[in-house]
């Protein structure tokens, strides 16, 4: 009880004031019901066809070849770029004939979700901690992140382009990004799809002067998200007799001091030895999110290992490598049995990425900073070119990945109308 308690909670709490025009097209089919009002709405049905279908990531083809028909079907030319992995799957780009070949305004979000899979289903909102009008809740895996965004970027681009068939526009839906980005990464490396200034592509022309992204912000716009760093912990140690303990070499002892150092880094001053914290992003947090060592209580444990994430809310990558090498080795008196090993990019380079800053220049939203990582530092933007990256989207990071996961209609209805606003401030840059 105390679960479904705090989910109707996050779902009424984090959705944005509505005026009462926003509200008049709920009121006035509300003696209708919850599975009518999603009939009767071709944006809503896509949305619950989008979450209908499981995309857990590596996993991604079959909700991939459904939004690839729906927009076909509405006269958008699709390409289906395919992602290495050990499935057969692919990114969805699309862009209307009507503004080829040179779109320069590109909405991009991912369709692939976490685990496990939930069934999409609807009902209205009658709790205690409803706002009174019988809320509309759509429920289901991804209905919140990010098919939520999905659905809402498709109908922004097929209503502009309704009253502006020449906008330059595209769209551009990713695989992978819960498990580590590979679709971002594979678009952005594609230099027919992101092409480098000074050489247009015949598909792209000279390349994006505006991207948006979609994912759960509570429809406000995101100035910023933190950066990411993950690293492993390995120590070798020797086993032997728990009753003899002297034979062996503890790797669990040997690991605790270390992980006890790490484990404050974000709270440690960084003129004793801590990560940066930033006036804009707070402190950087550290999560030690697994530890495994030994086989059994009896036995000295000869290995102890340990995965760490680390959200970076100042500095580099490589400025937080530095910062916990050196914490590791003095709390390990520099053992060289201890090992830390940090996650790697697609070329070898550092996996991770600083914090991430936002343009936030368009005018009637919110603007937050958020803690979670995107796709974001996953796309390409190469030197000296002036594109705009905005981050913004229905529904809320609390429910996103829960086992309640969902969204109301009214913020669904609002992220259309707010990515028709920030289309209609990069259509007047051009």
């Amino acid at each position: 009880m105390k679960l479904c308690l705090v989910t109707a909670l996050a779902l009424t709490s984090f959705t944005a004031p509505l005026t009462a025009e926003q509200q008049s097209p709920l009121s006035a089919i509300s003696n209708e019901t919850p599975e009518s009002i999603i009939d009767a709405s071709p944006f809503l049905s896509l949305h619950r066809g989008l979450v209908s279908i499981p995309s857990i990531s590596g996993n991604e083809s079959a909700v991939g070849d459904f939004l690839a028909s729906f927009l076909q079907s509405h006269n958008f030319n699709v390409v289906k770029q395919p992602v290495p992995g050990r499935t057969s799957r692919f990114n969805v780009f699309a862009y209307p004939a009507s503004s080829a070949p040179n779109p320069s305004i590109l909405l991009t979000s991912h369709i692939d979700t976490v685990p496990p899979f939930i069934p999409y289903s609807v009902h209205k909102n009658d709790s205690e901690n409803s706002n009174g009008d019988g809320e509309i809740i759509v429920t289901g895996r991804g209905s919140d992140d990010a098919k939520g965004s999905v659905a809402a970027q498709v109908f922004a681009a097929l209503e502009t382009l309704e009253s502006n068939p020449s906008a330059p526009l595209a769209l551009l839906f990713v695989v992978d990004e819960e498990v580590g980005g590979a679709g971002m990464r594979a678009f952005s490396s594609n230099t027919t799809l992101n092409p480098p200034p000074g050489s247009p592509s015949d598909l792209i022309g000279e390349g994006f002067k505006t991207v948006i992204f979609g994912e759960p912000t509570e429809l406000a716009l995101v100035s910023g998200h933190k950066g990411m760093l993950s690293f492993h912990v390995h120590v070798t140690g020797k086993s032997s007799h728990s009753g003899y303990p002297w034979l062996g070499e503890s790797a669990l002892s040997t690991i605790l001091p270390a992980l006890t150092v790490i484990d404050k880094l974000g709270d440690t001053p960084v003129e004793q030895g801590g990560l940066p914290a930033s006036d804009k992003y707070g402190r950087t947090t550290v999560n030690i999110g697994r530890v495994e060592a030994g086989v059994a209580a009896n036995v000295v444990p000869s290995t102890a290992d340990a995965d760490v994430a680390v959200r970076l809310a100042a500095g580099t990558p490589e400025d937080a490598m530095e910062i916990i090498l050196r914490a590791v080795a003095n709390a390990t008196d520099n053992n060289p049995n201890v090992e830390v090993e940090f996650s790697q990019g697609p070329n070898g380079g550092v996996g991770g990425y600083a914090p991430q800053d936002l343009d936030v220049d368009v005018d009637g939203f919110d603007v937050i900073t958020v803690n979670y990582g995107t796709d974001v530092p996953n796309l390409k933007i190469y030197e000296g070119a002036d594109v705009k990256r905005y981050l913004y989207g229905p529904g809320s990071i609390f429910v996103a990945h829960g086992d309640h996961e969902g969204i109301t209609v009214a913020q669904l209805e609002e992220a259309v109308r707010g990515y028709k606003r920030l289309i209609d401030a990069a259509l007047g840059r051009l």
